[in-house]
Parts: structure tokens; C-alpha cells; sequence
């Protein structure tokens, strides 16, 4: 499928359909008053929350990713266009969890770490909540199965680390900059698969393209956050 009006057109009113849509304007419309709420000065400890919130994400990811992946041993090919069942349960979880993950903006707001507020962090939980109820209303397919089941990966064990920082808030755990590089990792090898899908097997060109800027915005985050580090330690 090549990239043309009438298609950027047709997904976008896919994407204003869905029911998380509304979901996905408030999460943005509070990132927008959070100066309002700042100049309130209320702190809350959040740290329990946080705790419970980041172990609860990293377990329902791990089931997600076991579901997929045994889906795997019976649907045909990961280049599949058509819907398989067999997936849809999964798909429905998964969704459901992407919603949940929105709440750690909620928390950073709490908290008063709007400097913990990305744009590659808004970008990705908002688009990722976007595609994943497309996914399952629309699209369950196993071809975009498996960048699910990656996904769902990496986020049990991000939020593994975020939980065990928590729950450990003495403890410094090095494993930051590890998260940012199996993304990096993540997404080199994702981007392969849906660009061999794309050539050979007529996938969607839209998931190409959202594969490249999520890359690039990791490895831009990434060197930022490694050139940061350097000049602090250049200045001590």
C-alpha cells in the first residue's frame, strides 16, 4: 500500500472513530494544563502507586507476550494479511494495557517531573494507544502481530526496572540507558520485518513510516541523554 491522500484521509477518520480516542485528547489536554497545576504546589506520595502501577503493567505485558507468542506456533505466517482468532484475546489485553501505561504521565504530573514528559514519551504512549485499539477493532492481524508481541517484551522489562527502582528507591539499578539501547534494538529489528512486508508481501506503508520515526527518536534521545552525562561530567 503506497502512501496517497485518500489513505492518509481514510486513517485518520479510523483513527477519530475509536473509542480511545477521547482517551488520547485528555491525555494530552492534561499535559497542556499542567502549568495550571503546578503553581497549585501539591505534592502527593505517589511512590506505592507508582510501585503497584509499574508491576502490574510489566506482568500483563509478560502475558501478552506468552499469548502472542504461542498464537505464533499455529497461525500460517507474521506476513499474514488476513484476521486470525486465535490472536484477538491477546490483542484485546494488549490494548488494554497501553491505555494503563498512560498513567504514568498522570504520575510524572503528580510528581512534578514535567522534565520526565518527552516528546518521544507522549508520542509513543499516545500513538501506541491509537494503534493498538485500530489493531483490535480493525486490523487483527498477524502481521502487525509480531511488532506487538516485541513491544509487549520490552515493556516487561522496562517496567520490570521501573518497578524494582521503586520499590528499591536506594538502590541504583544501571539499567536506564540498557532500556533505551533494547528499544534501539527493538525497533532496527522491527523495522526489517515491516519493510520486507511492505515489499514482498503488499503490508501498509504507514507502519514503515511510524517504525523510522520511533527509531529515530530513541537514538536521538538516547545520544542527547549520553551528551548530557559527558558534559556533566566534564563541569565536576
Amino acid at each position: 500500500m503506497t502512501l496517497t491522500l485518500a489513505g492518509i484521509q481514510k486513517y485518520l477518520i479510523v483513527i477519530v472513530s475509536l473509542p480511545s480516542f477521547p482517551l488520547c485528547c485528555f491525555h494530552l489536554g492534561i499535559i497542556f494544563l499542567y502549568p495550571a497545576w503546578k503553581k497549585l504546589r501539591i505534592t502527593f506520595n505517589v511512590r506505592p502507586l507508582m510501585t503497584l502501577h509499574n508491576f502490574v503493567c510489566s506482568l500483563v505485558s509478560l502475558y501478552t507476550f506468552i499469548g502472542v507468542l504461542l498464537c505464533f506456533f499455529v497461525i500460517e505466517s507474521t506476513f499474514k494479511l488476513g484476521p486470525d482468532q486465535c490472536l484477538l484475546p491477546y490483542f484485546r489485553v494488549y490494548r488494554i494495557t497501553k491505555m494503563l501505561e498512560l498513567f504514568d504521565t498522570v504520575i510524572m504530573i503528580l510528581r512534578h517531573r514535567p522534565q520526565q514528559i518527552s516528546f518521544l514519551h507522549v508520542y509513543h504512549h499516545t500513538t501506541m494507544v491509537l494503534i493498538t485499539d485500530a489493531g483490535y477493532h480493525f486490523f487483527p492481524l498477524p502481521k502487525i502481530s509480531i511488532y506487538f508481541a516485541t513491544n509487549a517484551l520490552v515493556h516487561f522489562i522496562t517496567y520490570l526496572f521501573y518497578g524494582l527502582s521503586t520499590f528499591f528507591p536506594n538502590k541504583l539499578l544501571p539499567w536506564r540507558k540498557t532500556n533505551t539501547k533494547i528499544e534501539i534494538i527493538e525497533f532496527l529489528v522491527l523495522n526489517v520485518h515491516v519493510t520486507f512486508g511492505y515489499l514482498n508481501n503488499d503490508h501498509c506503508i504507514y507502519s514503515v513510516l511510524y517504525g523510522i520515526t520511533i527509531l529515530s527518536l530513541n537514538i536521538y534521545y538516547l545520544s542527547f541523554e549520553s551528551s548530557k552525562t559527558s558534559k556533566l561530567i566534564k563541569d565536576h
